[in-house]
């Protein structure tokens, strides 16, 4: 079952990258860095990373709006059988990787 779940994660992730980067306007760089899949596949989050910082809420905003449009957007692009509840959050595990890389280069 966690070769399924691996799989799945992965065809997620990539999905979600190619519809933000078709569906954003352009004025964000927009990173899917993660998918997180509940055991039983129902739900699944999407993590990213939005550049520049001061973007994050607007982005936040526009992919939550868009939930139901990516569960279209799965289902047209997939094979899943059953699709999951999507929700998306910025990634803020990479979000303080990246500052621990940034003061550690800076010693």
């Amino acid at each position: 079952m966690a070769y399924r779940s691996e799989k799945i994660t992965e065809m997620l992730k990539h999905l979600a990258g190619k519809f933000l980067a078709e569906e954003s306007n352009g004025q964000s760089l927009i990173t899917v860095t993660n998918v997180t899949l509940s055991d039983d596949e129902k739900t699944a989050v999407i993590l990213f990373t939005v550049f520049p910082d001061s973007k994050e809420a607007a982005v936040l905003d526009f992919t939550k709006r868009k939930r139901s449009e990516f569960k279209k957007y799965v289902k047209s692009n997939s094979s899943i059988g059953r699709i999951p509840f999507f929700d998306f959050s910025i990634d803020g595990g990479e979000k303080n990787r990246q500052l621990i890389d940034n003061i550690s280069h800076s010693l």
